[in-house]
């Protein structure tokens, strides 16, 4: 099994950054897509920004050119820099874990506001 445990959100203004991290433990040698979702109140659960084993990248529209997203192998983290946030950008913010054939896996969340 795979644990997720994500840290770093807390409150900010409107333009402001925030980086989240992911320490991700356990069987994680199948994994193979990590990303950072979100949830804001009310609505469906969406994704930010994932990143393959090779190190390829996708972000949503919304966030490209904001957010970056990376990962330390060696320290066995995920991370998302967030830079000129924005208040639609208030949400849970999740780690994701998957790979062909298994379940994917998922953190606790972690709460960014963003304040106008």
């Amino acid at each position: 099994q795979v644990q997720l445990v994500e840290s770093g959100g807390g409150l900010v203004q409107a333009g402001g950054s925030l980086r989240l991290s992911c320490a991700a433990s356990g069987s994680i040698f199948s994994i193979n897509v990590m990303g950072w979702y979100r949830q804001a109140p009310g609505k469906r659960r969406e994704l930010v920004a994932t990143i393959t084993s090779p190190g390829s990248v996708n972000y949503a529209d919304s966030v490209k050119g904001r957010f970056t997203i990376f990962r330390d192998n060696a320290k066995r983290t995920l991370s998302l820099q967030m830079n000129s946030l924005k208040p639609e950008d208030t949400a849970v913010y999740y780690c994701n874990a998957g790979g062909s054939g298994i379940p994917s896996y998922w953190g606790q969340g972690t709460q960014v506001t963003v304040s106008s």
